[in-house]
């Protein structure tokens, strides 16, 4: 069997008969002079067939699509070295083509002649004539070589999808006399066109005149010319650097340059520029004019400037400039600006263009202000939808709102014309939302641009359709009597309802920037705003229909829903809170002009609310039918496991024989069986070396030789594993263990395999293609401390995790070591003369010592130190964890996928050969063809030594790796630094003294200069950029340094490079002048679907890998289908020339394009590109394990897409896409983030609404509630609130947002309901409920909301280095609490005393799912700490809380409160550039800029403002003594300001005392206790402690010691001190140092450290320790009511093992150790555990007497206290126990107790 299993794989004796033509080439047609042929224009004169392949190429190669191996061999066939046979040409399609048009080495020498003309590098050339000829023969390996020149030109030129021929008509054409000749008279001479313009058919198009022509030039062109333009243009572009980035430039560049060589060979000039002259003299002044836009030189180092994204003049910027004829001709050479470049001879231009004054020609042509105001320009509609419906929909239900002396006992109704025309000013509100919108852009879009939309006429037209809208109103509102009826009025409002009606269809299907395309002149033939920013690509009528569909089920579900769910059930707390009665008494200044209205603003929140609900219910819905017509795709295609034909077990041999091999013939000649058993063979083989399977299993499962009692012979058994679904008595659990990777793998290939598959081509006509892996910091290959080293956090190593995430495979691999083990020892035997080899145990004693022995392997995998053991280990764990090894291992299988399809379907080929090694070596030489890997390592040149050595473990594994990196090299002469993009290739070496020993080495191939350092961005896409150069064929895969890749789906690689549905096009002549354009959309990128592997690897990580799956999964399969899908980077593979040409494959400037891949995505669909998604083909993908790796992937993404909203995408889809493109669009981008910012929006707006009703419920009495009673009886007692209407509004609530966040596990279920079934589905569901994912999800979102805010509003979006380590480190409880008290901690804090109070007041079930949330808000990062609840490890944290608050302020410590604090206040005031002496070592790292003061005020100032607003109204209505008879004044206005002043002039007077005895005592104390400042520090810390304890004890005894009112007058305060202390942060400070010199002057007194900042940095510091006395205080609180929540865990036996287990996933049954600790250490660690321990629950003590206290003394002692109070308190003190209750005979006189009589409308006159 081993033999059998072996050999299969490595060599797979095999094959091929040669197959017929599956494509042929169209014969070429002629024009004849009189008129058009079907024959085309004689073909090309400079091409001997142009598009057919010659006689002679046909009878050396019958067909084109089958490769002929005579012509792979020298002429010399007799040599004795069968090696010495082979041809290695890399470009053999192209060379063995006898009627090839230009040869290779001509080739060779045009790239060389330009290379000397422009003063290009030479590597440069080299390179690009290397890319060329990689494409050209990846053209010709599927056509003629002829054709294959043409379709590469027309790809990069002249083409239809040319970039450069779009460009060319955009801002070139009015240059272009020939092409316009006629134009102007198409029209008007219709009957004499064709004399005229000698075109062979009729038009009255000028377009189509316009590319008739170009067509016609580009087919006068030689072949010659093609390869002239086409090299010109890739050294161009591949010695552009950063400018790649700025592809119209690099076209208008190109044009310059051809027009000059046109000027050289027509001239015979003999032009030699020294080489670099095209990167100093174009290249290097545009990158210095774009790297100084956001860095200036600072002490020899680029700095970054504090200018945001308007301020600053980006790529696209730059790139727009060349999209317009009135941009080029702005460019000025000279200083005056009198003299432009297009005032010079086009031929004599690029001479001249070194000479362009850069800075007087670029500027900003859109500006991406950081403005919330962007959604309401880009996304208009979405508004418009939802804000008029809710208008409609609200306003007719809130009729009482508008009714005549509306009263309940009768529930009179308004007139009929005021009902309509109320409704009807839904679409004002619609009209108001279009003029926001554009008048905001206004500021977004410059004047000056010439692709700016006539925003004049749009708001004029908008105007006076507002009102038209508005007026009607006017005239029934304004004119006739709310109580009259009016014939003229009736009219007047249906016709104004009409119209509403249509105006919001109009404005919600219209897109913003088609309202009122009027076009008057048509000035530009070809837009460009059209060509490079709406030329959105066509959907099929069937994904139109599908599209249409799901947003017809979507708002039909969602208006629906929304009106008998949201709007019925506001309508009754409408009517009662509009008619309720307030009768409160007040505060003695303003009286009741706040109480009385308490109503109306609790109505108007609850408005607030529901609107906001109206927005969240419509994500809903998408999130439903998204995943419902997911499913249906993926049950008509085939590929989910709930399709009918289930048995794909059984049909995988036959499906593998008709969908992988492209074997139409050879079942005639071979064995069906034959072919697949290698495929099949080779699949298990892959599984068994991976460990995926034992050897008993793979012997099951393989095609085994066994003897044919027919013949005598061997034949061939098929695996039982095809059998076992139909009955054959087999379970799969035969084959596989339960849920392991292999089965999963083999049932995904037999799935896919039944759905639908493009044929694929023979592999010699396969294209060429390249996977392209960034590289920066992520682990190569682990090392072997890192695997069995354990964490002192951790109770196991990462060995052990391992062992325990992977039991089966680590069996597989131990017992494969220990055969490598056994051969080794018998080898070693035999060379010792000792046959007897490894023996088999003979008794119990050898049995054990044997099993003893073996521990080791168990243990750490080897036992043995050889390094060949050790490496084994290492790579396993490489490639159980995300590791660039593992991710190069898997895509080499491409490799050897390659080799394998070519030696089955070509099954004589083999014998052919005399040598294996020669067909071996013919093998690579094809994938070498076919197949590229290029790794970009950024940092390769600053690795250390471990890191070396792996890239050579990698290089020795993988030779024909190539890698790309950035080299730096310091220049004596100018002292200045040069870089440089170098590529390697791998070299084998002979080692001097020993020629047995080789080893593989990096020698580099290409080195390119740039222009300066490339790294501009954020990284990822400028390491991209900088070796996309390298790249090699027709499509680039792109992949992240964490996935992997399988041999069977690598197997399918030639059917999903058929999706770029370009195969063809080789054998298509694009340049036939009278065949128009086919109009077709080209492919730009293919998606692919993700198996996330870090699943399963504990809660959290399964969380991540959820969502990536469901998103990259079933959300891409529906948005590829509705034309919404995008790029998101991995795995999708990209059209290379497309993407290439238009700016790379990512965008990079800083911040800006944080999230780099999904502007390609959008760059692409708006220049045309179609997106596809490939459901059959999947690659492996690692997420986030951890809580915070997590989480700083969530705030990366969520700051990202802030950026995106500010991005000139944004605004170019919304405003331009159709509706239904549209809404797919922004529900599967802004959307999710926007609707989780909308929950949490809602959170704190129902928390107003609760505090504010639970003032009314807790002060007014309820009526006796019976839904079943008719409304208009009377409510009982007399005057009584009928409140019980509006509390069940809010179980409404809870129930929506409860939907809300757990909708997020439908798109899980189902994904896992259609791939694994509903038992697995069920499963995993209960695993993350047990987990308690559903806190985490919370969590996250609230991460999300606060990332996206703080973007917006302060900017400083960064990428961020997430880590993709295990989650088995436990993390202090400092440092979370510092990491999300910011995020998170903090409004947890503020909602618990919101939510404490609403329970109080208000209680009712529904408020549990609050105290969820704020359990998940508050614990959610400690909850997923493992190890949180170890019982030493707890204390010892508390004891680092404690450090961590008192560290920092005699000596500079980055791990403490006070430098936490003042990162956290830099966001407001930024930081000082300018240094302090000796002040390197203590200086804060992180730079953030001054945040906008505007987005400030409002986010930080004016926001916590209107919340503090609210909570006082709550205050004074709580305290206005409402229905008490005789009310006593009280000053409830002053009570509050007291309360919250209070504390802070506490403190101040704190500090002013301290201020002198640190300036005068500190510097002398400090001489000889230099902890003096700490000790000052910590004084003053613990005062600022005890004035807020005595200020909540004094506010206790101001209320009564009412709890309520207690708590509501403290949170008043506490929300009002926040504001202050934001407004002072905005107001007064100024920037914030770097160094911690302020901080520690103020304690010590030596602000003589300072320099000239001593005179001003006293006063700051005085104002920023006044605030921080009471954040200090807050922190010191809320992290001890943290602990305290935690404490109860703590003593459930045997807590911290199963909260580890449940978070980690891992069996209980596993044994977690601790780290071994020495007897000393051990002892003084729980020393130190039990000292603070005693302190911990000696305040806890306290913290109790403090609460329990007031309620003793407000039982048992209030009159003593009472007593012991001044008679006159002046209002201050609230007055306890007054009976309010004023119902029933004690009820005012004024309110009606018998129904009145009915109120009948007057007419009106008109």
């Amino acid at each position: 069997m081993d033999d059998f299993l072996y050999d299969n794989f490595d060599s797979d004796k095999s094959p091929s008969a040669d197959h017929p033509s599956n494509s042929h080439s169209k014969s070429a047609k002629k024009k004849a002079d009189d008129g058009v042929s079907s024959e085309p224009k004689q073909g090309n004169p400079h091409f001997s067939t142009p598009s057919t392949v010659s006689e002679s190429q046909s009878q050396s190669n019958p067909n084109p699509f089958v490769f002929n191996p005579d012509q792979m061999l020298h002429n010399n066939t007799q040599s004795s070295e069968p090696e010495n046979k082979l041809d290695f040409d890399l470009y053999f399609s192209y060379n063995t083509d006898p009627e090839q048009p230009v040869s290779s080495d001509d080739i060779h020498a045009i790239f060389r002649d330009i290379c000397e003309i422009f003063g290009f590098q030479k590597d440069n050339c080299e390179n690009t004539f290397e890319l060329f000829m990689s494409q050209l023969d990846s053209k010709s390996s599927r056509g003629s070589a002829a054709n294959a020149l043409v379709s590469l030109h027309a790809d990069y030129i002249g083409g239809e999808h040319a970039n450069y021929r779009k460009w060319y008509f955009c801002a070139m054409l009015e240059t272009d006399s020939n092409l316009l000749d006629g134009i102007e008279s198409l029209k008007k001479n219709k009957s004499k066109q064709k004399d005229m313009l000698d075109v062979d058919f009729y038009t009255t198009k000028k377009s189509e005149l316009i590319e008739y022509k170009w067509r016609n030039k580009m087919y006068d062109l030689k072949p010659t010319d093609m390869v002239y333009q086409v090299a010109l243009f890739l050294m161009i572009w591949g010695e552009a650097n950063n400018m790649r980035f700025v592809p119209e430039l690099l076209c208008f560049i190109f044009k310059c340059a051809h027009d000059y060589l046109k000027k050289v060979k027509s001239q015979s000039l003999d032009v030699k520029l020294p080489q670099n002259d095209y990167l100093d003299r174009i290249i290097t002044p545009l990158y210095e004019y774009y790297r100084d836009q956001q860095y200036k030189l600072y002490d020899g180092e680029y700095i970054r400037r504090e200018k945001d994204h308007h301020q600053i003049i980006g790529y696209d910027d730059m790139n727009q400039l060349f999209w317009y004829y009135q941009g080029i001709r702005s460019l000025k050479i000279s200083q005056d600006g009198k003299e432009k470049l297009v005032d010079v001879p086009k031929e004599d231009r690029y001479e001249r263009f070194g000479d362009i004054i850069w800075k007087k020609s670029f500027y900003k042509t859109y500006k991406e202000k950081r403005s919330w105001w962007h959604l309401a320009t880009n996304f208009s509609r979405i508004w418009i939808i939802h804000l008029n419906m809710f208008w409609y929909y609200s306003s007719f239900n809130s009729p009482t709102l508008y009714t005549y002396e509306y009263s309940y006992l009768l529930n009179n109704q308004p007139t009929i014309q005021l009902r309509y025309s109320i409704v009807a000013l839904g679409s004002t509100v619609g009209c108001v939302i279009q003029i926001l919108a554009t008048l905001f852009e206004f500021t977004y879009v410059p004047r000056k641009w010439p692709g700016r939309p006539s925003l004049f006429k749009r708001l004029f037209l908008l105007i006076i359709i507002s009102i038209i809208n508005f007026a009607p109103s006017v005239f029934v509102l304004g004119y006739i009597p709310f109580n009259a009826v009016s014939h003229v009025g009736f009219i007047v409002s249906v016709v104004q309802f009409i119209i509403s009606i249509l105006t919001t269809i109009w404005f919600s299907f219209q897109a913003p920037a088609n309202l009122f395309k009027i076009s008057f002149s048509n000035k530009n033939i070809y837009d460009p705003m059209k060509v490079f920013t709406a030329s959105f690509p066509k959907l099929e009528k069937s994904s139109r229909v599908i599209s249409i569909i799901l947003w017809i089920l979507v708002f039909g579900a969602k208006f629906l829903e929304s009106y008998f769910f949201l709007t019925l059930s506001l309508r009754d707390p409408i009517r009662n809170l509009n008619i309720m009665e307030s009768r409160c008494h007040g505060d003695h200044f303003i009286g009741g002009v706040l109480c009385r209205h308490q109503n109306n603003f609790v109505l108007g929140l609850m408005f607030l609310t529901d609107l906001i609900l109206f927005f969240l219910d419509t994500y809903l819905w998408y999130i439903i039918w998204n995943c419902i017509i997911s499913l249906s795709l993926s049950f008509s295609s085939g590929i989910s496991m709930l399709s009918p034909w289930r048995n794909v077990f059984t049909r995988l041999p036959s499906r593998i024989h008709s969908k992988l091999l492209a074997t139409a013939k050879l079942e005639v000649k071979y064995d069906s069986m034959f072919l697949i058993s290698q495929i099949w063979n080779a699949l298990i083989i892959s599984l068994y070396r991976e460990h995926l399977l034992s050897q008993d299993q793979a012997q099951k499962m393989i095609y085994a030789l066994v003897p044919d009692e027919t013949n005598g012979g061997m034949a061939l058994r098929a695996p039982t594993f095809f059998l076992y679904q139909d009955d054959s008595g087999k379970e799969i659990t035969d084959f596989f263990v339960p849920n392991s990777e292999a089965e999963r793998r083999i049932s995904f290939f037999a799935q896919s395999l039944s759905s639908s598959i493009p044929e694929p081509i023979p592999v010699e006509a396969m294209p060429q293609f390249t996977v392209f892996i960034p590289h920066y910091s992520e682990k190569i290959l682990l090392e072997l401390k890192e695997i069995i080293r354990q964490d002192p956090s951790s109770k196991m190593s990462l060995l052990e995790y391992l062992k325990v995430m992977f039991p089966h495979e680590w069996r597989n691999f131990v017992a494969d070591t220990k055969i490598m083990a056994m051969s080794q020892t018998l080898k070693d035997s035999q060379n010792e003369g000792n046959d007897s080899g490894y023996l088999t145990p003979k008794t119990e004693k050898e049995f054990v010592d044997n099993k003893i022995n073996d521990l080791p392997l168990y243990c750490i995998g080897y036992k043995s130190s050889a390094p060949e053991y050790i490496m084994r280990t290492r790579i396993w764990a490489s490639l159980k964890t995300q590791t660039l090894y593992r991710t190069v291992s898997g895509f080499m299988n491409y490799t050897k996928a390659i080799k394998l399809l070519h030696k089955v379907e070509n099954p004589e080929m083999e014998n052919y050969f005399n040598s294996p090694s020669t067909f071996e070596n013919y093998l690579n030489l094809l994938a070498d063809r076919k197949f590229k890997m290029l790794v970009s390592m950024q940092k390769l040149q600053d690795f250390d030594e471990k890191e070396m050595s792996n890239v050579k473990t990698m290089i020795n594994t993988y030779p024909s790796l190539l890698i790309a990196s950035l080299q730096k090299e310091h220049d004596p002469e100018t002292e200045q630094t040069k870089y440089f993009s170098v590529m390697y290739t791998v070299e084998e070496k002979v080692d001097d003294k020993d020629p047995r020993i080789k080893a593989n080495e990096l020698k580099q191939k290409f080195r390119i200069q740039l222009s300066g350092n490339p790294i501009l961005g954020d990284g990822k896409s400028d390491n991209q950029n900088m070796s996309i150069i390298y790249y090699r064929g027709e499509f680039i895969q792109v992949i992240d340094a964490n996935q992997d890749n399988y041999l069977e789906e690598c197997l399918k690689i030639r059917s999903l490079l058929s999706e770029f549905e370009n195969l063809d096009d080789v054998s298509e002549y694009p340049y036939i002048p009278s065949e128009h354009y086919k109009n077709k959309s080209p492919v730009a990128i293919i998606g692919a679907r993700e198996y996330i592997f870090s699943e399963n690897s504990g809660v959290l990580g399964d969380v991540a890998a959820s969502k990536e799956q469901t998103f990259g999964t079933m959300f891409a399969r529906t948005l590829s289908e509705i034309g919404g899908k995008l790029h998101y980077g991995h795995p999708d593979f990209l059209n290379a020339i497309f993407m290439c040409t238009r700016g790379g494959i990512s965008k990079a400037q800083k911040g800006l394009h944080l999230n780099e891949d999904i502007y390609a995505g959008m760059n692409a669909i708006c220049r045309g590109g179609k997106i596809k998604h490939c459901d059959y083909y999947q690659c492996g993908k690692g997420r986030d394990l951890g809580f915070s790796s997590i989480l700083n992937f969530t705030t990366k993404i969520g700051g990202g897409m802030g950026e995106q909203l500010l991005s000139r995408e944004y605004y170019y889809i919304g405003t331009q896409m159709s509706l239904d493109r549209f809404l797919s669009f922004y529900y599967a981008h802004p959307g999710f983030h926007i609707n989780n910012l909308f929950i949490m929006f809602s959170l704190e707006v129902f928390m107003l609404t609760v505090i504010n009703l639970g003032a009314l419920n807790h002060e007014l009495i309820s009526c006796i509630y019976d839904k079943d009673v008719p409304i208009t009886d009377l409510q009982i007692p007399v005057g009584c609130q009928n409140l019980q209407p509006v509390l069940d509004w809010v179980s409404r609530y809870v129930l929506s947002i409860f939907i809300c966040f757990f909708i997020s596990f439908v798109p899980l279920v189902l994904h896992e309901l259609s791939e694994r079934g509903i038992w697995k589905a069920g499963n995993r569901l209960f695993m993350h409920f047990v987990s308690l994912s559903p806190i985490f999800e919370v969590f996250v979102c609230q991460i999300y909301t606060d990332s996206l805010k703080k973007d917006i509003i302060f900017g400083g979006a960064r990428y961020i280095s997430t880590g993709r380590g295990f989650s088995i480190t436990r993390v202090s409880f400092t440092k979370l609490y510092s990491a999300y008290a910011p995020t998170s901690i903090y409004a947890g804090s503020r909602l618990f005393l919101l939510l404490l109070f609403a329970t109080i007041s208000m209680w009712q079930p529904s408020v549990l799912w609050f105290w969820i949330t704020l359990f998940s808000l508050t614990l959610s990062p400690f909850i997923f700490n493992p190890h949180q609840f170890s019982w030493t490890d707890f204390f010892l944290d508390y004891r680092e809380f404690i450090r961590w608050l008192s560290r920092g302020n005699s000596k500079w410590h980055l791990n403490s409160w006070i430098t936490y604090t003042r990162l956290t206040r830099s966001r407001f005031t930024g930081f000082k550039r300018a240094k302090l002496k000796n002040g390197e070592n203590e200086k804060i790292l992180e730079h953030n800029a001054k945040a906008p003061f505007m987005n400030a005020f409002m986010a930080e100032v004016l926001a916590p403002f209107i919340q503090a607003f609210f909570i006082v109204v709550a205050y004074l209505f709580m305290n206005s003594q409402s229905g008490v008879e005789d009310p006593e004044d009280v000053n409830l206005l002053i009570r509050l300001v007291i309360v919250t002043i209070c504390p802070i002039v506490l403190n101040t007077l704190v500090l002013i005392i301290v201020f002198p005895l640190s300036l005068f005592a500190g510097p002398v104390l400090s001489l000889c206790c230099t902890k003096i400042p700490s000790v000052l520090a910590a004084i003053s810390h613990l005062f600022a402690v005890f004035i807020h304890i005595i200020s909540f004890e004094m506010i206790w005894v101001l209320e009564g010691f009412n709890f309520s009112r207690t708590l509501i007058l403290f949170t008043s305060s506490i929300f009002l001190q926040r504001c202050l202390i934001q407004a002072c942060k905005l107001f007064f400070l100024s920037r914030e140092m770097k160094e911690d010199r302020s901080n520690r002057a103020w304690w010590s007194g030596k602000w003589f450290e300072l320099g000239k900042y001593a005179f001003t940095q006293p006063l700051r510091e005085f104002i920023v320790k006044i605030s921080e006395m009471s954040l200090f205080s807050g922190d010191f609180f809320i992290g001890h009511g943290i602990l305290i929540s935690l404490t109860p865990i703590l003593f459930v036996p045997y807590i911290d093992h199963w909260h580890s287990c449940m978070i980690m996933w891992i069996s209980p049954m596993n044994r977690l150790r601790g780290p071994i600790y020495t007897v000393s250490k051990e002892k003084k660690r729980k020393v130190e555990a039990g000292k603070y321990a005693i302190l911990y629950f000696t305040i806890i003590f306290f913290f109790a007497a403090i609460l329990i206290a007031p309620l003793v003394v407000s039982k048992h002692f209030e009159d003593v206290v009472n007593s012991m109070l001044p008679e006159e308190s002046f209002g201050l003190i609230q007055p306890n126990h007054q009976d309010n209750n004023d119902t029933g005979s004690r009820a005012p006189h004024t309110i009606m107790q018998t129904k009145p009589a009915e109120k009948e409308f007057t007419t009106f006159w008109m």
